[in-house]
């Protein structure tokens, strides 16, 4: 049974557990705001949660081309992480800095669901970076002793200690992050969609923007109408190429995921940690969620894809993808492997070519505002955009000055078929994604 693979395509886990689904009206005729967010994923979310509560006066409207969280935060692997993908160092004032924004970052997610009763399955058990060789399993536990130092809660995880914790195949040590859990992210954004219209936030679904027409007032052509409005924000990730912006800045990664039966974690040997991802440059990683299941992705070339012409849906499924996902699955978990799968999906990251993420402001007349390429700590790093965003908004951007992600555009990805011939060729010899180092 654990090897069927005759199931309903590209429908996650998250959207089946969150529960029945009330859609909201679509856009029609001409309307009018003071800030219009294209897209309802955690990135647009936020964004409308802040402005909402510090300018109340304001008319924020949102629209989504679909339903909220239809995109990579109701598609994703469920892991809450710190850090800043593509920011590696060992510098301490940076170090510190870094954490300190998506430990916030974590935090305000977990006082979101606590202080308005959000029904949202999540926990908070700590997440594993797993190695998979003796000399990175030492630098990592010189890296634990480093942060340790500076005030930064880590622990270093081997043998007996390491397997109470989860039985991974290979595994020679890993860092636990005791900040770090999970959350079904189209659960959060539900209900992160019902606290901003509370405050007043106006979310139109099935609503996709055709063209944004810029100006001191930008005019957004959608479906069946538009909207006019002072400000623009971008909450697009994967998608924002498609409005024309940043054609050259990321590429839609295409990530394949599935989800065991309830009842697995045991068959695992999995103990008390949320998550855990390894060290191999195709990650696999992995969550456990309150039904018992476990949530699992990556672990190979196969198991991630661009398509040619930055497509952001992989229509009909990728049957090739996801049976390499379920062999990685039992190759890193051996005692899943007579446990059923019940779903399996696909999530579209975006990625810019050194993996550091942008938020800031760009636009002919200075008005649209931008945050994508969040390269897979997308559910942290989302949320902190909405609280950035506000903040250029209100003249206070300079508080993030000193984050890589600041103000960023990223650049360097070649147009097709470059783009496609280059993916292909240097997947397929080196097994690697193509990054270039910060």
């Amino acid at each position: 049974m654990g090897n069927r693979l005759d199931i309903d395509e590209n429908r996650s886990l998250w959207l089946d557990e969150a529960g029945e689904e009330h859609p909201r009206t679509s856009l029609s005729g001409e309307v009018r705001a003071d800030v219009v967010i294209i897209g309802a994923g955690f990135t647009g979310l936020s964004t409308a949660w802040h402005l909402a509560r510090r300018f109340p006066a304001r008319r924020v409207i949102v629209v989504e081309a679909r339903r909220v969280a239809n995109g990579a935060s109701g598609r994703n692997g469920g892991q809450v992480l710190n850090w800043i993908n593509g920011v590696d160092t060992t510098e301490e004032l940076l170090t510190r800095r870094v954490h300190g924004v998506t430990a916030a970052g974590i935090q305000w997610i977990y006082d979101l669901i606590r202080d308005h009763g959000l029904r949202v399955d999540h926990s908070r058990l700590g997440c594993l970076e797993v190695y998979t060789s003796n000399a990175h399993a030492e630098e990592a536990h010189a890296k634990v002793e480093r942060l340790k130092a500076w005030g930064i809660p880590a622990e270093y995880l081997a043998g007996g200690a390491l397997d109470e914790r989860l039985r991974l195949a290979g595994a020679k040590g890993a860092v636990l992050d005791p900040l770090a859990g999970h959350v079904n992210g189209v659960q959060l954004a539900r209900g992160l969609a019902g606290l901003c219209e509370r405050a007043g936030v106006t979310i139109y679904e099935d609503t996709p923007v055709l063209q944004v027409e810029q100006g001191p007032e930008c005019r957004l052509v959608c479906a069946r109408g538009a909207v006019t409005a002072p400000a623009v924000v971008l909450a697009t990730n994967g998608y924002t190429h498609r409005l024309g912006f940043f054609r050259s800045g990321l590429f839609p990664l295409h990530s394949h995921v599935l989800a065991t039966a309830p009842g697995a974690l045991d068959a695992a040997g999995w103990g008390g940690t949320s998550g855990f991802a390894d060290d191999m440059d195709r990650i696999a990683y992995g969550a456990r969620t309150g039904s018992g299941r476990v949530v699992f992705g990556g672990g190979s070339n196969a198991s991630y894809g661009y398509q040619y012409g930055n497509r952001t849906s992989w229509a009909g499924g990728d049957a090739h993808g996801q049976a390499a996902v379920l062999r990685r699955l039992h190759e890193a978990l051996p005692g899943l492997a007579q446990v059923p799968v019940t779903h399996r999906w696909t999530g579209t990251l975006a990625i810019t070519l050194d993996r550091i993420c942008a938020i800031g402001l760009t636009g002919n007349y200075g008005n649209v505002y931008y945050a994508f390429g969040y390269s897979g700590h997308g559910v942290v790093l989302a949320h902190v955009a909405g609280q950035v965003i506000s903040d250029i908004y209100a003249g206070e951007g300079d508080r993030w000055r000193d984050l890589p992600f600041y103000m960023r555009r990223p650049g360097g990805i070649p147009p097709e078929p470059l783009r496609w011939v280059g993916y292909q060729a240097y997947t397929r010899l080196t097994g690697r994604s193509p990054r270039r180092p910060a």
